[in-house]
């Protein structure tokens, strides 16, 4: 009798422990009986000449470890299923995701980048002479307003990132920012606000949160308690795919500031994002171990046939 198939799924994980060490379990138990089996990436070296051993692998970590997101693009390039894909990923900025938002009808803050206030390293004063001097702040302000936030237009996990609601506050925060390249947001004063988990590009789960909660612990918690509307939760729902699809995620958390019943998309460069089950709660973390076992174990099936790379090779 020939032996059955496997498809292996590899999951990637840094300081994380609740969600990696529940989505393996749920997989081989779920999906065990298909010939698929989860585990923990173990590696040490990559060759170019190897070939990967999964199917699939779940990306928990490389946005912080150089090293372990060119070992996911080499598994790209052979076949490997990556979730999230490391070539759209490392392309991201959320300048940029805020137009690929307007082109596909999600509303955005008006956002401007601005210019480092301290030279990178390796640059000098002669790199910046396409650069205007001074910037025209006026036009900054009259455009984006007040308050608003300055972030860093590539960080996560709130890095760098302050409310300003005047034009001192705004140069004190601008002139702490060092290297950084700096984005400038206008701030919503929401009425409704929401997270929501975008996986797979079909599965949406929308969830009541509070950015200014007291602890990571009670955001889902301190929440208006009504029901969210059937007409925004349609909207929300779309946008979050419209979202997910044109940036190429399979697992994403979008947030949303509800100004005036338009629901204006916040944050929505999150592949890594939080599934910890003493932060989302039981209910949002036990739907979001079945809806991403569900798609990785879809993926697995298909087996090592997957393009994600964006070259015709």
């Amino acid at each position: 009798m020939p032996s059955k198939t496997i498809h292996k799924i590899g999951v990637l994980r840094g300081m994380e422990t609740t969600f990696p060490d529940g989505i393996i379990p749920h997989i081989n138990d779920t999906y065990g009986k298909d010939g698929i089996h989860a585990e923990f990436v173990s590696l040490d070296h990559v060759s170019m000449d190897g070939e990967p051993e999964y199917a699939v692998l779940l990306d928990r970590i490389s946005h912080e470890v150089p090293f372990y997101r060119s070992y996911l693009k080499w598994a790209a390039l052979k076949g490997t299923y990556v979730c999230n894909n490391p070539f759209w990923w490392s392309a991201d900025d959320k300048f940029i995701d805020n137009v690929i938002a307007m082109k596909v009808g999600v509303a955005v803050p008006r956002s401007v980048i601005l210019p480092h206030k301290d030279h990178p390293t390796n640059t000098q004063s002669e790199s910046f002479r396409n650069l205007k001097y001074p910037a025209d702040w006026d036009a900054i302000f009259d455009y984006i307003g007040f308050p608003a936030f300055l972030k860093p237009h590539d960080g996560g996990g709130w890095r760098g990132v302050s409310k300003v609601t005047n034009r001192d506050e705004f140069f004190a925060a601008y002139d702490a920012s060092g290297q950084d390249c700096m984005l400038l947001q206008e701030g919503i004063e929401f009425e409704d606000y929401f997270r929501c988990y975008g996986i797979g590009q079909e599965d949406v789960r929308i969830m009541r949160y509070n950015p200014g909660a007291s602890n990571a612990q009670t955001r889902y918690s301190e929440v208006n308690p009504d029901p969210i509307p059937k007409k925004m939760l349609a909207k929300v729902k779309r946008d979050v795919l419209a979202l997910c699809r044109a940036l190429g995620y399979d697992m994403n958390t979008v947030e949303f500031a509800v100004r005036d019943g338009v629901p204006y998309a916040i944050d929505f460069m999150n592949p890594a994002p939080d599934a910890d089950f003493w932060t989302v709660g039981q209910e949002n973390y036990e739907w979001v171990i079945k809806a991403v076992g569900k798609f990785l174990a879809k993926k697995a099936k298909q087996g090592r046939t997957h393009n994600q790379v964006p070259l015709s090779l």
